[in-house]
C-alpha cells in the first residue's frame, strides 16, 4: 500500500511543475485523495457492499469536488489536476498514466445497463472541460483538448478536440509531417509551423504545397529513372535550392525597423 502511496506521489511530481515537496503534496492535492478515497470505495462496491461504497464516495466528493463512481476501474499513476467538477462513471476503465484535468466527464449515453462508459488506455491525456462520452476507447498515448466533445474512439497516439471531436494528429500523419519538414530543410526555410494539427490556415496551405512539391519531385526523379533507361540524357543536375542572400535579410530588417519608426511619429506628437 505504501508503495502505491509513493508511486501517486512520484506522478505528481514528474507531471505538476508546480508541486514543490512532498508535504505539499500530500495535503494539498484533492486529486490525489479522491484516488485514496477510490480505492477504499471500490473493493466495498466489488464485494457487493453498494450503499456503503457509494456513501465513501459522497464523502470523497464532498471533500475534494471530484465524483469517481466506486464501480469505476482506475490504473496505476492515474494523476487528476486541479480536479474540481471531474465526474467518472460506474463503467469507465482508465489505464496506466493517465492524466485528467479539472471539468472532465467521462460519461454515458444511455440508460441500459452495461458497459456504458469509456475505456482509456494507458498515457492518456484529457485536457479541462472535455466530456468523453459512451463505451467509447481512447487510445495509448492519446489526447482529448480541453472542453471537446468525444463520442467516438480516438487512436491511439492521435490528438481529438473540438464539438464533436474529431481527429487532428492521427499516427499515420506522423511520417507525413516529417516529409514536410525534410523537404522545407531542402528548399531552404523553417518547417516548424507547417504541422498536420497546426490550428493556423496559412501554415495548413503551406503544409500542402510542401506535400505537392515532395510529391512533384519524386514523380520527376521516376520520369527521368525511365528515360535514363531508354537513353536520353536528361536530369543531370540536381534541383537548385531557394535561398536568401544575408545581405537581403539585413536589408528586410532594417526597412521594417524604419517603417516601425515611422508608424511611431505618425502617431506619436512626443516624438
Amino acid at each position: 500500500m505504501f508503495d502505491r502511496l509513493k508511486e501517486d506521489i512520484q506522478a505528481v511530481f514528474h507531471r505538476d511543475p508546480a508541486a514543490r515537496n512532498f508535504m505539499d503534496v500530500l495535503t494539498n492535492y484533492p486529486g490525489m485523495h479522491a484516488i485514496w478515497w477510490h480505492r477504499i470505495s471500490h473493493p466495498l462496491y466489488q464485494h457487493n457492499w453498494k450503499w456503503l461504497a457509494r456513501f465513501v464516495s459522497n464523502v470523497a466528493r464532498l471533500l475534494t469536488g471530484i465524483e469517481i463512481h466506486p464501480g469505476a476501474t482506475i490504473g496505476r499513476r492515474f494523476f487528476i489536476d486541479h480536479g474540481m467538477g471531474v465526474v467518472i462513471g460506474e463503467t469507465a476503465e482508465i489505464g496506466d498514466d493517465c492524466t485528467l484535468y479539472h471539468g472532465v466527464t467521462l460519461g454515458g449515453t444511455s440508460w441500459n445497463k452495461g458497459k456504458r462508459h469509456p475505456t482509456l488506455a494507458n498515457g492518456v491525456v484529457v485536457g479541462a472541460g472535455a466530456k468523453v462520452l459512451g463505451p467509447i476507447n481512447i487510445g495509448e498515448n492519446a489526447k482529448v483538448g480541453s472542453n471537446s466533445v468525444v463520442v467516438k474512439d480516438v487512436p491511439a497516439e492521435a490528438t481529438c478536440i473540438g464539438i464533436p471531436g474529431r481527429i487532428v494528429v492521427p499516427k499515420s500523419q506522423q511520417k507525413t509531417d516529417e516529409v514536410r519538414k525534410a523537404i522545407a530543410k531542402k528548399y531552404g526555410f523553417d518547417a516548424y509551423a507547417v504541422s498536420s494539427d497546426n490550428p493556423d490556415p496559412v501554415a495548413n496551405h503551406i503544409g500542402r504545397i510542401l506535400d505537392h512539391m515532395h510529391f512533384m519531385d519524386s514523380k520527376v526523379i521516376e520520369l527521368c529513372r525511365e528515360v535514363k533507361k531508354m537513353g536520353g540524357d536528361v536530369c543531370d543536375q540536381a534541383i537548385p535550392g531557394l535561398t536568401i542572400d544575408d545581405d537581403e535579410i539585413v536589408k528586410a530588417e532594417q526597412d521594417a525597423a524604419r517603417d516601425r519608426t515611422n508608424h511611431h511619429e505618425a502617431f506619436d506628437p512626443q516624438i
